[in-house]
Protein backbone atom coordinates (compact mmCIF):
# COMPACT_ATOMS: atom_id res chain seq x y z
CA UNK A 1 0.00 0.00 0.00
CA UNK A 2 1.52 3.61 -0.80
CA UNK A 3 0.33 6.33 1.26
CA UNK A 4 -1.04 9.35 -0.28
CA UNK A 5 0.00 12.87 0.78
CA UNK A 6 -2.52 13.46 3.70
CA UNK A 7 -1.90 9.64 5.01
CA UNK A 8 1.79 10.57 5.25
CA UNK A 9 1.27 14.42 6.99
CA UNK A 10 -0.98 12.20 9.51
CA UNK A 11 1.99 9.29 10.08
CA UNK A 12 4.39 12.25 10.38
CA UNK A 13 2.42 13.69 12.98
CA UNK A 14 1.77 10.26 15.03
CA UNK A 15 5.56 9.25 14.82
CA UNK A 16 6.55 12.50 16.24
CA UNK A 17 4.06 12.01 19.17
CA UNK A 18 1.40 9.09 19.27
CA UNK A 19 -0.73 11.28 21.97
CA UNK A 20 -1.42 13.82 19.90
CA UNK A 21 -5.03 14.53 19.54
CA UNK A 22 -6.76 13.93 16.12
CA UNK A 23 -7.90 17.40 16.38
CA UNK A 24 -4.52 18.33 16.75
CA UNK A 25 -3.57 16.92 13.72
CA UNK A 26 -6.32 17.79 11.86
CA UNK A 27 -5.59 21.44 12.80
CA UNK A 28 -2.25 20.91 11.28
CA UNK A 29 -3.01 19.28 8.29
CA UNK A 30 -6.80 20.79 7.47
CA UNK A 31 -8.67 18.14 7.86
CA UNK A 32 -11.49 17.86 11.04
CA UNK A 33 -10.98 15.30 13.76
CA UNK A 34 -13.47 12.83 12.27
CA UNK A 35 -12.13 12.85 9.19
CA UNK A 36 -8.30 11.78 10.67
CA UNK A 37 -9.85 9.28 12.87
CA UNK A 38 -11.30 8.20 9.85
CA UNK A 39 -7.81 7.71 8.09
CA UNK A 40 -6.15 6.57 10.92
CA UNK A 41 -8.51 3.76 11.74
CA UNK A 42 -8.20 2.88 7.43
CA UNK A 43 -4.43 2.90 7.92
CA UNK A 44 -4.42 0.61 11.11
CA UNK A 45 -6.80 -1.94 9.14
CA UNK A 46 -4.50 -1.97 6.27
CA UNK A 47 -1.54 -2.45 8.38
CA UNK A 48 0.24 0.47 6.97
CA UNK A 49 0.09 1.46 11.08
CA UNK A 50 1.14 -1.34 12.76
CA UNK A 51 0.74 -0.03 16.45
CA UNK A 52 1.26 3.16 19.06
CA UNK A 53 4.42 2.86 21.52
CA UNK A 54 6.65 5.48 23.77
CA UNK A 55 9.71 6.00 23.75
CA UNK A 56 11.89 5.70 26.67
CA UNK A 57 15.79 6.99 27.25
CA UNK A 58 17.60 3.98 27.57
CA UNK A 59 19.30 5.74 30.64
CA UNK A 60 16.23 6.13 32.83
CA UNK A 61 15.85 1.96 32.17
CA UNK A 62 19.45 1.79 33.41
CA UNK A 63 21.57 1.02 29.96
CA UNK A 64 24.15 4.05 30.09
CA UNK A 65 25.98 2.02 27.22
CA UNK A 66 25.05 1.58 23.52
CA UNK A 67 26.68 -0.11 20.53
CA UNK A 68 26.49 -2.11 17.84
CA UNK A 69 27.93 -5.53 16.91
CA UNK A 70 28.57 -6.83 13.32
CA UNK A 71 28.16 -10.97 13.38
CA UNK A 72 29.42 -13.19 10.53
CA UNK A 73 27.60 -16.12 10.51
CA UNK A 74 28.41 -19.73 9.04
CA UNK A 75 27.42 -20.79 5.58
CA UNK A 76 23.50 -21.04 4.56
CA UNK A 77 22.55 -19.20 8.19
CA UNK A 78 19.01 -18.50 7.69
CA UNK A 79 17.70 -14.69 9.00
CA UNK A 80 15.24 -16.53 10.97
CA UNK A 81 17.75 -18.39 12.26
CA UNK A 82 19.36 -15.64 13.46
CA UNK A 83 16.64 -13.64 14.23
CA UNK A 84 15.13 -16.95 16.86
CA UNK A 85 18.74 -16.52 18.58
CA UNK A 86 19.06 -12.70 19.11
CA UNK A 87 15.23 -12.06 20.34
CA UNK A 88 17.02 -14.35 23.47
CA UNK A 89 19.03 -11.13 24.53
CA UNK A 90 17.01 -8.25 26.21
CA UNK A 91 19.81 -6.32 25.66
CA UNK A 92 19.46 -6.41 21.43
CA UNK A 93 17.35 -3.63 20.51
CA UNK A 94 17.38 -3.84 16.60
CA UNK A 95 19.07 -6.60 14.73
CA UNK A 96 18.69 -6.68 10.84
CA UNK A 97 20.53 -8.34 8.18
CA UNK A 98 22.92 -5.89 5.91
CA UNK A 99 25.18 -6.22 2.93
CA UNK A 100 28.56 -6.01 2.66
CA UNK A 101 30.69 -8.71 4.72
CA UNK A 102 28.34 -8.95 7.63
CA UNK A 103 25.69 -10.63 7.94
CA UNK A 104 24.13 -8.42 10.22
CA UNK A 105 24.14 -5.36 12.54
CA UNK A 106 22.72 -5.69 15.53
CA UNK A 107 21.95 -2.71 18.40
CA UNK A 108 22.72 -3.38 22.08
CA UNK A 109 22.10 -1.68 25.07
CA UNK A 110 23.99 -2.16 28.41
CA UNK A 111 24.36 -1.23 32.08
CA UNK A 112 27.76 -0.20 31.16
CA UNK A 113 30.99 -1.47 29.61
CA UNK A 114 31.35 -4.62 31.46
CA UNK A 115 27.86 -5.50 30.85
CA UNK A 116 28.38 -4.47 27.24
CA UNK A 117 31.44 -7.04 27.14
CA UNK A 118 29.26 -10.20 28.20
CA UNK A 119 26.36 -9.26 26.00
CA UNK A 120 28.65 -9.54 23.00
CA UNK A 121 30.47 -12.77 24.29
CA UNK A 122 27.22 -13.99 24.94
CA UNK A 123 26.19 -13.69 21.19
CA UNK A 124 29.60 -13.90 19.72
CA UNK A 125 28.90 -17.97 21.20
CA UNK A 126 25.72 -18.42 19.28
CA UNK A 127 26.77 -22.23 17.62
CA UNK A 128 26.02 -19.95 13.97
CA UNK A 129 28.03 -17.33 14.97
CA UNK A 130 31.93 -17.61 13.05
CA UNK A 131 32.81 -13.90 14.26
CA UNK A 132 31.68 -10.25 15.30
CA UNK A 133 33.14 -7.01 15.13
CA UNK A 134 31.31 -4.73 17.52
CA UNK A 135 31.28 -0.40 17.87
CA UNK A 136 30.12 1.51 20.97
CA UNK A 137 28.62 4.53 20.59
CA UNK A 138 30.39 7.79 21.89
CA UNK A 139 27.43 10.35 21.61
CA UNK A 140 23.76 9.78 19.51
CA UNK A 141 23.85 12.29 17.12
CA UNK A 142 20.32 12.12 15.28
CA UNK A 143 17.52 9.38 16.21
CA UNK A 144 14.38 9.69 13.89
CA UNK A 145 13.06 6.76 14.95
CA UNK A 146 10.09 5.45 13.01
CA UNK A 147 9.00 8.54 11.51
CA UNK A 148 10.13 7.28 8.35
CA UNK A 149 11.59 9.38 5.36
CA UNK A 150 11.41 12.65 4.83
CA UNK A 151 7.98 14.24 4.29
Amino acid sequence: MRLNDLDERIVHALAEDARRSYADIGARIGLSAPAVKRRVDRLRAEGAITGFTVRVDPAALGWHTEGFIEIYCSRNTAPEAIKRGLARFPEVASASTVTGEADAVVQVFAADMRHFEQVLERIAGEPYIERTKSVLVLSPLLRRYSQGPPA
